[in-house]
């Protein structure tokens, strides 16, 4: 298992340096010292992913969310309704299967599928082989779907321009206050299937509450991107952080 993250299966790109199992002194200068070089690797080759995308004039969005948030649908809506305008195109992080690219493939954007194995996240060296696969055009956008889950995605720099947490009604208003460490690393949280507030108990408040607490400069959107509600705002916030390239940026 990971010392960094609990990944328990060795995937490329993703070292890992003991088995918490094994080891009951997880906390030792040694492992704290091993998970801080993955890091500071991660973070030199994130750099380097960074550097490439803004030669480029291309911003990209680190999406993430727990499993069934609906980040693929809202991927397929910004796709079709930004698209004649903004050339988009998708990483998609999972750990098994092809399924959620073939639903963005479907809308005819380029897409470029990574799967993790028992891998709990993408990490930068995984981004800059996909980027390499994918070739974005200069000046699109690059929308990395992160593998689901709350927690190590958030430890992880790809290089990506922006990160956005996906949060469904469904999941709980509690979730920024268990989870912090995602919210505070997030630029936006997309509060997503609203039309389904009626159905559930989430206090859109309390939610909303619980993420400021966490990081006071998110910005806030509430969506659902299957009705349409609120998308304006989401697309708002895209077009707000893309970047056209520079001529300079293309020689």
């Amino acid at each position: 298992m990971c010392a960094t993250c609990g990944c328990s299966e060795h995937v490329p790109g993703h070292e890992h340096p003991h088995d918490h199992h094994d080891h009951p002194h997880e906390h030792s200068p040694r492992v704290v010292r091993l998970e801080q070089e993955i890091l500071a690797k991660n973070d030199r080759i994130a750099e380097r992913n960074r550097g490439w995308l803004d030669g480029r004039g291309i911003t990209a969005w680190n999406l993430m969310s727990s499993p069934g948030a609906g980040k693929t649908t809202l991927l397929e809506r910004t796709i079709r309704d930004l698209g004649p305008d903004i050339p988009v195109a998708v990483v998609e992080g999972d750990q098994a299967t092809a399924l959620d690219a073939e639903r963005i493939r479907r809308t005819g954007c380029r897409v470029v599928q990574i799967n993790t194995g028992s891998g709990c996240h993408l990490d930068a060296a995984m981004l800059g082989e996909a980027l390499r696969d994918l070739d974005p055009p200069a000046g699109s956008l690059a929308m990395i779907e992160n593998v689901g889950n709350l927690v190590c995605p958030a430890l992880f720099d790809l290089g990506e321009s922006r990160r956005a947490v996906v949060l469904s009604v469904a999941e709980g208003d509690d979730k920024p206050l268990k989870y912090p460490h995602m919210f505070r690393s997030a630029d936006v949280l997309v509060v997503n299937k609203i039309d389904l507030l009626p159905h559930v108990d989430f206090d859109v408040e309390r939610c909303i509450e619980g993420a400021r607490r966490a990081n006071p400069r998110v910005e806030i959107v509430q969506v659902s991107a299957r009705r349409g509600d609120g998308l304006d705002d989401w697309y708002a916030l895209v077009r707000r952080s893309h970047r056209r390239p520079t001529t300079a940026g293309l020689a």
